[in-house]
């Protein structure tokens, strides 16, 4: 079976550029592939653990192969659920919206959950990592409203899509296609900027 997983880190429902770009994606998608399974999990449905007090320490004591304690199991138990439902799909489709001049933090806390020795890495201290997801493509939608390519320091940096980008290939992802929707506030023309995007989408889904 062909499994998509849409990944979304925009809280703002229909309001949102990435949503709406992603849904465009997933149209595009089902016509081209009509046995696929799609499932949209929303960061923000508080499903996503926290990685904090137990699971830090849980995170170390893998590394040195050290016994955990009982709170460090438990916590461990949903870190390897939520890798568990990312693990599943073959295809990830993520919208990124750009949260001062980065992804949104939710997303962040995403990539902390899972990316775990023997879950999304390996590490050899002669060689370094090794990314475990290999076999798998992905998708990602990335939008913003003020920062676009040749525009000044004063309209932002761009810390979005090379930070993403590098995490994707680092857990083993180097089948990556992107899609850029910026009808930013100094764009002359942002609904051609949105019809342009649509289409890129509408084409690189096709060919996913």
């Amino acid at each position: 079976m062909n499994r998509l997983l849409h990944i979304s880190s925009s809280p703002r429902g229909t309001a949102s550029e990435s949503l709406g770009l992603a849904a465009t994606f997933i149209d595009a998608y089902r016509d081209a592939n009509p046995d696929v399974e799609v499932e949209h999990w929303d960061l923000w449905d508080e499903t996503l653990p926290a990685f904090g007090a137990e699971a830090a320490p849980a995170k170390m004591a893998r590394f040195a192969g050290a016994p955990f304690t009982r709170a460090q199991s438990q916590v461990w138990e949903s870190v390897e659920a939520t890798f568990g439902r990312f693990d599943a799909a073959d295809r990830y489709l993520f919208s990124v919206p750009m949260w001062n001049h980065t992804i949104p933090y939710i997303l962040k806390q995403f990539i902390d959950v899972v990316s775990q020795p023997g879950l999304v890495f390996s590490f050899d201290p002669a060689t370094g990592y090794t990314g475990l997801l290999d076999g798998k493509k992905a998708a990602v939608l990335y939008s913003g409203a003020v920062w676009a390519p040749g525009r000044p320091p004063a309209f932002g940096e761009d810390f979005q899509q090379p930070y993403f980008d590098s995490w994707l290939r680092w857990a083993g992802i180097d089948d990556i296609v992107s899609v850029r929707l910026q009808p930013n506030v100094v764009t002359t023309d942002p609904d051609l900027v949105c019809v342009t995007a649509h289409q890129e989408a509408r084409q690189a889904a096709a060919a996913f």
